[in-house]
């Protein structure tokens, strides 16, 4: 992108200087980046000098509602802050252990929609659906395999016809899906 200029004149300032500002910028930026993600949403503690380690604090005994800006902090940012800054595990691990597991069998919904798709389509389209969702097959190699040819410069074979069909074949999948024909559930 930039580089120095080799050459004895001052070209090779004005490289640097442009080096130095693109710097400047994508660290105001990376910094711009953590104050707007972290910074606005923290606690104002962190920045009291008052603050001692972990949750004290000299003047209130404990960093919490007692002190008038953790109070406000509290009204108007920390739900904020709770969605954004995610919380360790081991503070939270009940929550965590006893969450139900919903276990999806993907390959058997995968096996419900191609048999419901070779119902549903034609001959032609289940072929090509065959090949790029069943052989996961390139749209190149199924058109080779299709016998399609093409009159265009730069265009693969069958391109027309591989994506007007693949067009049918998205279209009819939603169509099951949203009827509720194909139980994926």
């Amino acid at each position: 992108m930039l580089g120095w200029n080799g050459g004895g004149g001052s070209g090779g300032k004005i490289e640097r200087g442009r080096r130095e500002g693109l710097n400047r910028i994508i660290s105001n930026q990376i910094k711009n980046l953590i104050r707007n993600n972290y910074g606005n949403y923290s606690r104002p503690c962190l920045k009291c000098a008052a603050a001692e380690s972990s949750d004290l604090c000299k003047i209130y005994g404990k960093q919490d509602s007692s002190c008038p800006l953790y109070a406000n902090w509290e009204k108007t940012k920390k739900v904020a802050h709770d969605v954004k800054i995610p919380l360790p595990l081991e503070n939270h691990s009940q929550e965590v252990f006893n969450m139900s597991e919903d276990k999806v069998d993907l390959q058997r919904n995968i096996d419900k929609i191609h048999s419901k798709m070779q119902e549903v389509l034609k001959p032609l389209e289940w072929k090509i659906y065959q090949c790029l969702y069943i052989e996961n097959l390139t749209e190149e190699q199924t058109a080779k395999r299709m016998g399609y040819k093409t009159t265009e410069k730069n265009r693969s074979p069958g391109y027309k016809q591989i994506k007007n069909i693949q067009k049918i074949i998205i279209a009819k999948v939603k169509k099951n899906l949203d009827r509720g024909e194909i139980d994926i559930i």
